[in-house]
């Protein structure tokens, strides 16, 4: 019998969450879908390391539909949790590459993550000590 490996709990930093619900149903399960990988360890196909972030475990899932692109980003750098950081539509026509507001944004809700990370871990580890 196989270990199920345990799956992390995702973690939503900011308006990440509720900006996902905003995105049409494919693109929405597909980011879904990428998630849940991420959660147990794994890396899906369509998640790509997102560049500027380097050493930092942030990827970035991007879906095209309907000629409109859909980008969800994420790190996996906590060892107990998935965060995500930045849910969003690209605005811009031409190029691929994200636009410096936007990695402006990830970089500071990636420090949002690592404050939350450590005080989430806080109140997990008292939790357990008040349990056991």
């Amino acid at each position: 019998m196989a270990d199920k490996q345990r799956e992390k709990p995702v973690r939503w930093v900011a308006s990440s969450r509720d900006d996902l619900r905003d995105f049409p149903d494919d693109p929405r399960r597909n980011v879904g879908f990428a998630l849940s990988f991420a959660q147990k360890g794994r890396k899906h196909p369509s998640a790509k390391p997102l560049r500027g972030f380097k050493g930092a475990g942030v990827f970035e899932i991007v879906e095209d539909y309907r000629g409109d692109t859909y980008r969800a980003v994420y790190t996996v750098r906590f060892a107990e949790a998935v965060y995500v950081l930045h849910v969003f539509m690209k605005k811009s026509t031409s190029g691929i590459k994200t636009p410096r507001h936007e990695l402006e944004l990830i970089a500071r809700r990636l420090q949002a993550a690592e404050a939350d990370y450590q005080q989430w871990l806080m109140e997990k580890n008292d939790e357990n000590t008040a349990n056991g």
